[in-house]
């Protein structure tokens, strides 16, 4: 079994930027997939940004550019520097692990940008 703490997320103003991170606990190793996924207001949950055990990303094309994740395998920590905010990010955010083929999710965290 795998727990999922989020934290960081909140409001911020248009233009603004924050950090989210998702620290992963139980019985696992490194060859996994963390990231995130966000849910906006009548929308289908959709993919972020992930980061495999070895490095490698995926982002959103809505997100390159504005969006960083990276992980610390040491404390099973995956963070989402985020920059550039604008309104269509507003959304509960979502951290992922996969285990081979395995999904957990964290309970979501609300980012708000709004003047």
């Amino acid at each position: 079994q795998v727990q999922l703490a989020e934290s960081g997320g909140g409001l911020v103003q248009p233009g603004g930027s924050l950090t989210l991170s998702c620290a992963a606990s139980g019985k696992f190793f490194n060859s996994n997939v963390m990231g995130w996924y966000r849910q906006a207001p009548g929308k289908q949950r959709e993919l972020v940004a992930v980061v495999t055990g070895g490095g490698r990303t995926t982002y959103a094309e809505s997100v390159k550019g504005r969006f960083i994740i990276s992980r610390d395998n040491d404390k099973n920590t995956v963070y989402l520097q985020m920059a550039s905010l604008n309104a269509e990010d507003t959304a509960v955010y979502y951290c992922y692990f996969r285990l081979i083929a395995t999904p957990y999710w964290g309970q979501g965290i609300q980012v708000t940008v709004s003047s």
